[in-house]
């Protein structure tokens, strides 16, 4: 399943289950609209959309290394593949 959680990049850090999606793309739809409420840019607001193996609900909490940022097969966009520096 997918989910966005809630990330600030600190690794010790449980992240925050914000809410559970069948699709990637609803989850894409989700990431939109929160961005949109709270009126800041996707990296402003430390939410993400990642691929979870084991079922969770809004609210719960997962662990680095519960998550990934692509399903196992799934094809992942040639801009994701690269970094934006050099």
């Amino acid at each position: 399943m997918y989910a966005l959680i809630y990330d600030e990049h600190d690794f010790t850090q449980q992240k925050k289950v914000i809410s559970v999606h069948r699709t990637r793309e609803n989850a894409e739809k989700a990431l939109e609209k929160r961005k949109k409420e709270l009126g800041k840019k996707v990296w402003e607001c430390n939410t993400r959309v990642v691929w979870l193996e084991k079922n969770v609900s809004s609210g719960d909490y997962v662990r680095e290394g519960e998550f990934a940022t692509w399903r196992p097969g799934e094809p992942v966009p040639h801009g994701e593949m690269f970094p934006d520096s050099d």
